[in-house]
């Protein structure tokens, strides 16, 4: 019996090590693009859930002639204020699943009322990714004003 010679094929070192550096070069060029597509999803959905609390507000003042006020904060949205002004008209609670939606870096959206930027009314407001105060570009406070 004849033992033919059996062909075994692969990939030596030096073609791995080119397919890995080509696809390190593809990632440092593609990454970064990809992460602020990301961030700019974040800052989209920011304004969005502004925009959102804004409405359901704007109910909680149709019912009680008044927005919360700062010290009752959002969660006057979920549960009746026991802090005065408590409103005699309250009827929530006003959002759907009955808990404070968090920005997408997962901090607590801020609310203070009567506003600094709007004094007649109410200041809604993220930090932004950096969550700190002010910051420019992805950094920047996003609220409504």
């Amino acid at each position: 019996m004849i033992q033919g010679k059996r062909s075994e094929r692969g990939y030596t070192l030096l073609e791995v090590l080119g397919v890995l550096t080509l696809l390190a070069a593809l990632l440092t060029l593609v990454a970064p693009n990809v992460i602020r597509e990301v961030q700019k999803g974040q800052v989209k959905a920011a304004q969005a859930q502004i925009q959102s609390l804004k409405s359901v507000l704007n109910s909680y003042y149709l019912d009680n002639s008044c927005y919360p006020t700062t010290e009752q904060g959002l969660k006057a949205l979920i549960e009746k204020p026991t802090v005065p002004p408590i409103p005699d008209n309250w009827n929530g609670p006003y959002l759907d699943d009955k808990k404070v939606p968090k920005d997408p870096w997962g901090q607590e959206l801020r609310y203070i009322c009567p506003g600094v930027r709007n004094p007649e009314g109410y200041d809604l407001f993220s930090y932004g990714s950096d969550k700190k105060e002010g910051g420019e570009g992805n950094d920047a406070d996003i609220g409504n004003w």
